[in-house]
């Protein structure tokens, strides 16, 4: 990765803008129910993606601004044709730090001594059951053995493996200590994941198990959780237990209790900009982009909207029109 350079850009709370989540498609070759619906997905048509080109020059743009860490998401990353070459790319803009990415694994393994060659120290695993027949019936495929293969091959590259587990009430709540048990032997950080309103659909005004009831549950089997230290820009509360080699991970992703110290930005495939997971999208990159706008006037329009950005989650969820709230899926915006 290219030399640090300062941060210099902050948005109008005071927070450092530093890191960029970028779907690189809409696409994805699992269904999981919280996620999107089975049948029936309205895809973009390729020519209102960004290109690869596009999204280079963004993020070129970005880091002269301060961002110095950009993740890789969908959809599925892999699902996008030449996405390895693309990250190579990546990793060579001035500036960039650290590239990282999130995947459902399905895809991943036969790339991993790829991403170990271009420097990608640590990817995120989308996995919410290590029961088979219940991961076929939450992403609707019976993927899990390649899943297993892709965390197997990342831990023997040497890649830090984040598994992502979102619980789910009356689906996975069983599968809550298997998946926390990987830490006992394995270096892997397991994070639980508070379920969010972005399925497609409506979504309980309460939500069963919230952050502390994950923990309480957690604490209740394992042994005392001993809170970890956390960087600024953390979503996650993370814990060690004793005698395991891994870490525990809570993500109060619905209870919004990181915004605060928030660091990141949004980019749809589409190119669309969102300051917040919960905000409707704030600045249509790709209008600009292909509108003959000059890097300056893109830096203009950046800087103007990440200085209006919201408190919190729950400020740019207040912000969005009535008929929007709550019904994206999380395949359209980037995880």
């Amino acid at each position: 990765m290219s030399a640090a350079v300062p941060s210099v850009l902050f948005d109008n709370h005071g927070r450092p803008l530093e890191y960029l989540r970028l779907a690189v498609t809409d696409r994805c070759n699992l269904r999981c129910f919280y996620c999107m619906p089975e049948e029936g997905i309205q895809y973009l048509p390729k020519q209102q993606l960004l290109t690869y080109e596009e999204m280079e020059r963004l993020v070129a743009i970005m880091a002269g601004l301060g961002v110095r860490k950009v993740r890789l998401t969908g959809g599925e990353p892999f699902v996008r044709r030449d996405l390895v070459p693309f990250m190579s790319r990546l990793s060579e803009i001035p500036g960039i730090e650290e590239l990282t990415m999130t995947t459902n694994g399905v895809l991943t393994a036969p790339h991993v001594p790829e991403l170990a060659r271009m420097g990608v120290k640590a990817v995120n695993l989308s996995l919410d059951t290590m029961d088979r027949a219940r991961f076929a019936s939450i992403t609707r495929r019976d993927e899990l053995p390649r899943v297993m293969d892709t965390f197997y091959a990342l831990l023997a590259a040497g890649i830090r493996v984040k598994i992502n587990a979102v619980v789910m009430d009356g689906q996975n709540t069983q599968d809550i200590l298997p998946l926390a048990e990987l830490t006992r032997d394995l270096p892997v950080d397991v994070r639980f994941i508070e379920e969010m309103p972005f399925n497609g659909g409506s979504h309980a005004a309460t939500l069963p198990w919230n952050h502390t009831r994950i923990r309480e549950h957690l604490e209740l089997n394992l042994g005392t959780l001993t809170p970890a230290a956390t960087r600024p820009g953390d979503t996650a509360s993370h814990y060690t237990v004793a005698g395991h080699q891994g870490r525990l991970g809570i993500i109060a992703a619905y209870s919004r209790t990181f915004c605060g110290t928030c660091n990141r930005i949004r980019l749809t495939a589409e190119g669309g900009l969102k300051t917040c997971l919960y905000d409707q999208g704030v600045l249509d990159i790709r209008a600009l982009l292909r509108g003959g706008a000059s890097d300056a006037d893109i830096v203009a329009a950046l800087t103007s909207a990440f200085r209006n950005r919201a408190a919190n989650g729950f400020e740019a969820e207040r912000q969005r029109p009535l008929h929007q709230l709550s019904f994206e899926s999380m395949s359209t915006i980037g995880g």
